[in-house]
């Protein structure tokens, strides 16, 4: 062990890591791995940096290393502020409004209702329940912004280190997940005191014990609060919600396919994230590694994050043109089965602006991840589905979530009298869904065809195949 005076403030373990990992951060100019091994306590032999390093990373807290038991303890302690409990009369009341919404919802559409039963919950059980989607929608995100600190390091480190780091990068990569992962904890316990409904953002957040099934949940305590801003009796509001939720539940059951489609979009938009490594070392010369407050502090900037690549920005215009239509269909089915609720059309504008403006927690997601949730073309998607509806039906309505090459597209929504049009003059019953897709994609005779396939004609549907 060294024989230096660890009461000295020159000497002080945090002051040595400090300066080191200063003059690594600048380039490792003067930096001695053996002087700062010796500093964490060990005795002239740089190999065991490593184990410094692993105490340094657990003084930083055991919630930045907990992985995800640290994530969610971090999601719940936010959510439990100012919570209220959801037992006894009230949540007895809503199971009953869950039960005349259920029955209103299947008078307009023929998707069967779930077996699974609806949540009644606390902020705490949302948070609990919803983080392991929202980690699935960042933790790529978190990867790139743990590879880029790491390949900075290892690119900015003196030739002796390079051994070194590359042993320990997996450790960094952890630690900046961690890092990440605590901070999305924190907006995803922050978003459980605003939304209304486990369907709310238009993504299903709660999984079901049958595969391919979602769950409906409702937060009694946010929508008593949300139904105090309206002029509107509060059953009126939570029977709107209820149903909005429940149609929500049985698209999602329809359209199994939809939910790992929304997924793969927003993994092909966090896929392309690549964040620059000179912009963290630019960062970095006025960052101290041994305060994590600073570290969660950057991540919750957004700094970190690039401009949007053409990719990205494709991928982005799929996911708002989806979660466009999902919303659209869901307020559509709403407007129709809430048709006897004097005050509907009122609620129905209120949650439409509320989910266009988005409330503080979804800022604080977009500027974490970089990702915004929101419908932009809402009520062109509801208007299209009626005048769909009016025209085919509600079985041929439905049956366009069939298949993702049936739903409808951006350019739909900029022509519903053409895309009502189309689907009425095809001839074919859209129900039968490979008759239908012949229709209006053609059939494929010649094997060379096969790159003027379903894509490209979806991609440019302005001349669609009469």
């Amino acid at each position: 062990m060294s024989d230096r005076d660890p009461d000295s403030p020159q000497d002080s373990p945090d002051e040595w890591m400090r300066e080191a990992f200063r003059r690594l951060f600048e380039g490792g100019e003067g930096f001695d791995p053996s002087e700062l091994a010796k500093a964490a306590g060990f005795e002239g032999n740089p190999e065991e940096l490593l184990g410094m390093i692993d105490q340094l990373t657990k003084g930083m807290g055991q919630a930045m290393m907990g992985g995800e038991r640290a994530a969610v303890d971090h999601a719940v302690s936010v959510a439990k502020k100012g919570s209220e409990d959801v037992t006894g009369e009230r949540a007895e009341h809503l199971q009953s409004l869950i039960n005349i919404g259920a029955l209103w919802v299947s008078e307009v559409t023929d998707i069967p209702a779930p077996d699974t039963l609806p949540l009644v919950m606390g902020r705490a059980d949302w948070a609990r329940s919803t983080l392991p989607v929202w980690q699935e929608m960042a933790d790529p995100v978190a990867l790139a912004l743990s590879n880029a600190l790491g390949d900075m390091m290892a690119e900015h480190a003196p030739e002796e280190m390079a051994d070194l780091l590359g042993q320990s990068k997996a450790m960094l990569t952890k630690l900046g997940t961690s890092l990440f992962r605590l901070q999305l904890a924190g907006v995803v316990g922050t978003l459980s005191q605003e939304v209304l409904s486990a369907g709310d953002i238009g993504i299903p957040l709660i999984q079901a014990e049958t595969e391919g099934d979602v769950r409906a949940g409702f937060l009694p305590q946010n929508m008593s609060n949300f139904s105090r801003g309206l002029e509107v009796p509060a059953d009126e509001v939570d029977l709107y919600v209820v149903v909005r939720e429940l149609a929500h539940q049985r698209l999602f059951r329809h359209a199994r396919w939809l939910r790992s489609h929304l997924m793969s979009v927003l993994g092909d938009y966090a896929r392309g994230i690549r964040i620059d490594g000179e912009r963290i070392f630019e960062i970095a010369e006025n960052l101290d590694p041994t305060k994590p407050d600073d570290i969660q502090e950057l991540l919750a900037s957004g700094a970190l994050l690039p401009e949007r690549t053409e990719a990205q920005l494709r991928a982005l215009e799929r996911l708002e043109t989806m979660l466009a239509l999902i919303e659209g269909w869901v307020d559509h089915i709403t407007t129709l089965a809430t048709s006897r609720l004097p005050k509907a059309d009122s609620v129905a504008e209120a949650i439409r602006r509320r989910r266009a403006t988005g409330g503080p927690a979804e800022q604080a997601f977009k500027t974490l991840v970089g990702l915004e949730l929101r419908p932009r073309r809402l009520r062109d998607a509801s208007a299209l589905w009626g005048r769909i509806h009016d025209a085919l039906g509600p079985e041929a309505r439905d049956e366009l979530w069939s298949h993702p090459d049936v739903v409808p597209t951006e350019f739909d929504l900029d022509n519903p009298e053409a895309c009502v049009a189309r689907l009425a003059g095809s001839g074919e019953d859209i129900t039968d869904v490979d008759s239908f897709l012949d229709n209006i994609f053609g059939e494929q005779s010649e094997p060379g065809d096969e790159d003027l396939g379903q894509s490209d004609e979806r991609e440019n549907p302005k001349n669609p195949p009469q």
